[in-house]
């Protein structure tokens, strides 16, 4: 059998003998590859010649990322770097349904509008049919949702959708609410600022970004290629503030609690540094959220304390009592009859209790808040010295302050004032004319300091990690002589002890504080006075003053309203805190107060 096979197989395997190949076939092989590379050079040649710089543009974008400012601002801090105002970062989510495809997917799909719902509906927290609503029939730019967190993002993000798009854009946040509104102010919703230090140092709160273009390899490694310097360089300055949340949280807590307790229109509370004019607290009520400012009244954009007028009534008194003793009219030891009445031009002028209080001294001037006193005081100053020191005390100035919208005070002109006798009458008690609250409180520091006229400020300047840059505020002003202000100082002590025997507690076991109350009349048409301010201004420590603490309550309506019962109270919890942030030591020679406060 095996025979027979092999005999079959030679059959079939005949060996044929080699011939050479034709020509022809060689040619046109040869031809085949000639024109194929001919061909190929011809292309080459064609693109680095002809369209080399389109292709070289082409790449060039595929490798080079372009960064475009965002347009973001720089945070605001308080003194201890505590976050006020802050861009974050948000995204707003578009969708394009013609493009819609899943990672894995052939090119040409084009997935269904139902099947990205789903996948979207958990992290957007929306159904899918008010997704497949918001789709509509649009094939392209459907705006899904804004004000996406980056963690939203992040999760978005995974889905790895093509036709879902992540535009990211600050959006200005205030973690404290209306504690700072007053001050601060808010951006609207085209970051437009609109209030507050946001709009009047809009420009210095920009932060300094630029255009840059950085090339990337095909792993996006940043390549070392027309880097330009600074590319990576970041602007991380931040403005800080000389205000501090700690006391601001107490001052907007005490001035809202009064003015709800006596159903009063508004309050404001200013704790200012004598010596540079810093401002620790500056609080305002009643406020909004610049969060949600749209929810709020316009009205309320405005800080009060600074651009609006009030009379100062009595704590305008010892600021009298400091000019008519640097005119030399009277003497620390001298003495005045109040009789409780007086007519001045043929008005009648009396105390705010129609009562004499006969031969009383300066400081007894003060305790009783004694308007004939006063009068009989100031009558001594020629009326043209008197208004020229009103002049010379910036009353009719717009202050020279960082904060935003300050206006200046109303004095009448030197001729009405010099010529018609009630003019300086009033003015003697704080009626006549009228200043801002944080014209006043400048006016006490000025008493406080040793008679130097300091320009109040909230800005501390620009910080980083690294690097400040802090504003270095004007150089004060010398207008009275320290001799004469510490005298009314230690009349302004005598006050809040005779407060303190009268019932009222004012004093911190330990420390020396003095302060004057004040309750001005108020006249909404100017012949009618039908309503009140009330006022406590207080000055500390006596012995070493740092300090100077103000609360003023517009129009309370409850009866027995005086600065006493309504503003001191605010001032006195103020000043207990106070004490505590800045650590303030006790008084080492009011040895009562320290037996009692050991």
């Amino acid at each position: 059998m095996r025979t027979i096979d092999s005999k079959k197989k030679r059959k079939y395997f005949k060996l044929k003998t080699l011939s050479p190949l034709s020509e022809n076939r060689f040619r046109i092989v040869f031809l085949i590859l000639f024109v194929g590379l001919g061909s190929l050079f011809l292309r080459v040649g064609w693109l680095q010649v002809f369209q080399a710089d389109q292709l070289k543009s082409k790449a060039r974008e595929v490798q080079t990322e372009k960064r475009r400012p965002l347009g973001t601002r720089r945070s605001i801090l308080d003194r201890n770097g505590k976050l006020i105002a802050i861009d974050e970062k948000r995204f707003k989510l578009w969708a394009h349904p013609r493009y819609f495809q899943f990672p894995g997917d052939s090119y040409g799909t084009v997935r269904k509008p139902e099947e990205v719902a789903k996948l979207l509906s958990l992290p957007l927290s929306k159904s899918v049919s008010e997704l497949l609503q918001e789709f509509g029939n649009y094939s392209s730019g459907i705006k899904l949702a804004e004000g996406l967190t980056q963690e939203k993002a992040n999760e978005i993000k995974k889905l790895r959708i093509s036709g879902i798009d992540l535009e990211a854009y600050p959006q200005r946040f205030y973690p404290h609410g209306s504690l700072f509104a007053n001050v601060v102010g808010f951006l609207d919703l085209d970051r437009r600022p609109q209030a507050g230090l946001e709009l009047s140092l809009d420009r210095e709160l920009k932060r300094l970004e630029k255009k840059s273009i950085l090339r990337r390899g095909a792993d996006g490694t940043p390549l070392p290629v027309g880097v330009q310097r600074g590319v990576f360089d970041e602007d991380q300055l931040n403005l800080q503030l000389t205000l501090d949340v700690r006391l601001q949280e107490v001052a907007v807590k005490e001035i809202s609690k009064q003015v709800k307790a006596w159903n009063a229109k508004k309050g404001v509370v200013i704790v200012m540094d004598i010596e540079t004019g810093a401002l620790l607290a500056l609080a305002s009520t009643p406020s909004y959220d610049p969060n949600k400012y749209w929810e709020y009244s316009p009205s309320l954009f405005k800080e009060w304390s600074v651009q609006e007028l009030f009379e100062p009534g009595s704590t305008f008194k010892p600021i009298n009592l400091a000019l008519a003793l640097e005119e030399g009219v009277i003497s620390p030891n001298g003495e005045i009859n109040d009789d409780g009445l007086i007519t001045v031009g043929g008005w009648p002028l009396s105390n705010w209790d129609r009562k004499p209080n006969g031969i009383i001294t300066f400081p007894e001037v003060l305790q009783v808040s004694s308007n004939v006193g006063m009068i009989k005081i100031m009558n001594k100053l020629n009326a043209s010295n008197y208004w020229q020191w009103l002049r010379r005390l910036g009353i009719d100035e717009v202050p020279e302050t960082d904060l935003p919208g300050a206006v200046g005070g109303q004095i009448k002109s030197k001729q009405i004032f010099v010529n018609q006798p009630i003019e300086p009458a009033v003015a003697a008690f704080g009626q006549g004319f009228s200043i801002t609250p944080l014209k006043l409180a400048q006016l006490h520091a000025l008493l406080a300091n040793g008679g130097k006229l300091v320009t109040p400020h909230i800005t501390k300047g620009l910080r980083d990690n690294n690097e400040s840059y802090f504003n270095t505020p004007p150089e004060s002003k010398q207008v009275l002589s320290k001799e004469v202000t510490n005298i009314v100082l230690g009349w302004m002590e005598t006050v809040v002890s005779f407060y303190e025997e009268s019932g009222i507690e004012v004093n911190v076991p330990g420390y020396r504080i003095g302060g004057k109350t004040g309750t001005a009349q108020k006249s909404q048409d100017g012949l009618n006075y039908d309503s009140k301010i009330c006022s406590f201004v207080a000055s500390l420590p006596i012995d070493d003053p740092r300090y100077v603490v103000l609360a003023v309550v517009d129009e309370p309506k409850k009866p027995y309203a005086y600065g006493a019962t309504v503003a001191l109270p605010v001032v006195k919890e103020i000043i207990e805190t106070l004490l505590v942030i800045e650590k303030i030591p006790p008084s080492i020679d009011r040895k009562e107060h320290l037996t009692i406060n050991s």
